[in-house]
């Protein structure tokens, strides 16, 4: 399937739907669709979340129809996955038989120009990680930014939610060997194709624990955590807000550590650090684009299916700081609105929260720093025993498995120097905190005025900052 004839197919090919079993819409609209598929074969059933190929195929061009339908519903259709040619050549694979390379090549390149047009820091960092990671860095972070850009693409609580849905099956799909049509996806299933060859490269592997690949349910949890911060309701917290980091930027790094391979206690560790400082001042960035939307647009009409409160704090402008910072320094809501960088409270309450980003970029690298002199990190990692944070001993001399490695060593200076070997090989991965450094300092700089236009822009220091940093392994 090729997505430039898309659009040219969708009134005629792929497989009807029910369009009213798991939809809100008016049945004007239902009709209206219905009439346009009075063609198609009668014998195909199916849902909008149904799994495979051809449902995938059926469920865009469902979407697309409903587009044409009226204009009050095209900001809600993501264009990229409607009609991915409008940003990229990008060309899918046929839905059945192998991948091929120029699939994967042409999927990399489309997470390529992603990352570069709205994650600039990401693409810059991709050289630093190991080459046979690279693929694995893109596609993460492509599925990351997909997620990112849902809540902008759809105010409507329905289409955010039937969108998350499609991610949900898109990574089932992928996992199971099936990827849909969708270059994330086509990626992805690349990366793991790949990882399951270096997980068995011949029958004579000795580990009695094969080496841990990219989680299904990291991914997962990536998506639920998106979708439930999406409304950009104010966190209850800094904990809460920690949380989300953890669940979301943390977990970037996991997946990417996972594609090494390397499951380390003493990595995972420094990475929560890293993500937790990284997912703050994500948030902290997003407050003047979320506190003063751009004005919406005027020529489609969506106030008959944006009328929830979560709508309307979408359309409307929100506050994401922590309801008890903003209590401690007696900001509320309605002053950022009115004064904007003027407000009273608004500067310490952002001092507040960028601190405690700098703390963990802070005890991140004391811990690097201890690791690489020999020493210990200092204290226990708060997620250990939890899914996906379960570690094996350290390895004995004469054991050949150097991915499976954690904390419980009999010998000092086995551990020492396991630990000293696990923080190199995963060094590329924690560059996020260089650009996550590199931000909180103009903060500083700004006396922590979140509205100006500088802390917006790309920060050209970073490629020679980051460069620095990798050679001294020390960000």
């Amino acid at each position: 399937m090729v997505f430039t004839d898309q659009r040219k197919r969708c009134g005629s090919a792929g497989n009807p739907v029910p369009l009213r079993a798991r939809t809100n819409f008016p049945d004007r609209y239902v009709n209206v669709i219905s009439t346009c598929r009075k063609n198609e074969s009668e014998s195909a059933t199916g849902s909008i979340f149904a799994y495979g190929p051809e449902a995938h195929k059926a469920r865009w061009n469902w979407m697309y129809i409903l587009a044409q339908t009226s204009n009050r519903l095209r900001p809600f259709i993501s264009k990229t996955s409607i009609c991915l040619a409008r940003y990229t050549d990008y060309q899918a694979p046929p839905a059945s038989g192998a991948l091929k390379d120029e699939d994967v090549d042409r999927a990399t390149q489309y997470c390529s120009n992603l990352l570069r047009q709205y994650d600039h820091p990401s693409y810059i960092l991709t050289t630093f990680l190991p080459r046979h990671v690279q693929p694995a860095h893109l596609a993460i972070r492509a599925f990351n930014l997909e997620l990112a850009r849902i809540p902008d693409a759809s105010p409507s609580a329905p289409v955010r939610s039937m969108r998350y849905q499609f991610w949900r099956d898109t990574i089932n799909s992928t996992f199971a060997q099936k990827p849909v049509a969708q270059p994330v996806a086509v990626l992805l299933s690349s990366v793991l194709s790949s990882l399951h060859v270096q997980k068995n490269p011949d029958q004579g592997h000795r580990s009695s624990s094969p080496p841990p690949t990219l989680s299904k349910s990291r991914f997962l949890r990536l998506i639920t955590t998106r979708e439930k911060y999406s409304t950009n309701a104010p966190y209850s917290t800094l904990a809460s807000l920690e949380s989300y980091a953890e669940n979301t930027y943390s977990t970037l790094l996991y997946l990417t550590l996972s594609a090494l391979p390397l499951h380390s206690l003493t990595a995972d560790h420094i990475a929560s650090h890293i993500g937790k400082a990284a997912g703050i001042v994500a948030v902290l960035r997003g407050i003047p684009l979320l506190a003063f939307p751009p004005p919406p647009n005027h020529h489609s009409n969506t106030s008959s299916l944006g009328g929830t409160l979560d709508t309307q704090r979408v359309q409307q402008g929100a506050v994401t700081l922590p309801l008890d910072i903003m209590a401690e320094c007696d900001l509320k809501e309605e002053n950022v609105f009115r004064y904007g960088a003027e407000a009273p409270g608004l500067k310490d309450a952002i001092f507040k929260v960028a601190t405690r980003a700098s703390d963990h970029l802070i005890t991140a690298r004391q811990m690097l720093r201890s690791v690489q002199e020999g020493g210990d990190v200092g204290h226990g990692f708060e997620h250990e025993g939890e899914e996906g944070h379960e570690y094996s001993p350290y390895l004995t001399e004469g054991d050949d498995d150097p991915t499976q490695l954690s904390s419980n060593s009999s010998s000092d200076g086995g551990k020492s120097v396991q630990q000293k070997m696990e923080v190199e090989r995963a060094f590329g991965v924690f560059m996020p905190a260089v650009p996550t450094a590199l931000w909180l300092q103009r903060l500083e700089k700004g006396d922590f005025d979140i509205f100006k236009e500088d802390l917006r822009m790309r920060d050209w220091r970073l490629p020679w900052k980051a460069w620095l940093a990798y050679r001294r392994r020390m960000f």
